[in-house]
């Protein structure tokens, strides 16, 4: 169960694995920009993220409310900078090019439960798409 996560790292961590996993693959590029995240956050330094994806792998399926779920995540991370933290998820939910319907509302659960509102949540989504553009073709 996922009660079993209760380090802050531990929960960046599932976080960042449940955006990735949340539309059911788990791509090249998307293990590319957690493991990104995870770096240069520092948790590769206190985790073992083989163990942690395991342990995520073990429970995922059993997650009845995502709310609930996602609840017990942030409250064990107690973000200072909601926006950066919500503006990780958005990018990882865009990693693969696409945004499902599944993702959508992991984001408007995690905007919720971040005290986000609509307008925020939409501006970070625009600016992390915008970002990417930029990255990919190189210009503004």
């Amino acid at each position: 169960m996922y009660t079993s996560v209760q380090t802050q790292d531990s929960a960046v961590a599932h976080l960042f694995f449940h955006c990735c996993l949340k539309d059911g693959r788990f791509s090249q590029d998307e293990v590319k920009t957690v493991s990104d995240l995870i770096v240069t956050s520092g948790l590769n330094k206190e985790l073992n993220l083989k163990d942690e994806v395991v342990a995520y792998r073990a429970y995922q399926n059993t997650i009845g409310d995502e709310r609930d779920y996602l609840q017990h995540l942030i409250s064990l991370i107690q973000p200072t900078n909601e926006l950066a933290l919500f503006s990780y998820c958005v990018d990882l939910c865009l990693s693969d090019g696409q945004l499902a319907t599944a993702e959508e509302s992991l984001l408007a659960n995690i905007a919720a439960v971040l005290d986000i509102d609509a307008e925020e949540s939409r501006i970070v989504q625009k600016l992390i798409v915008q970002l990417d553009v930029v990255e990919a073709q190189k210009f503004f």
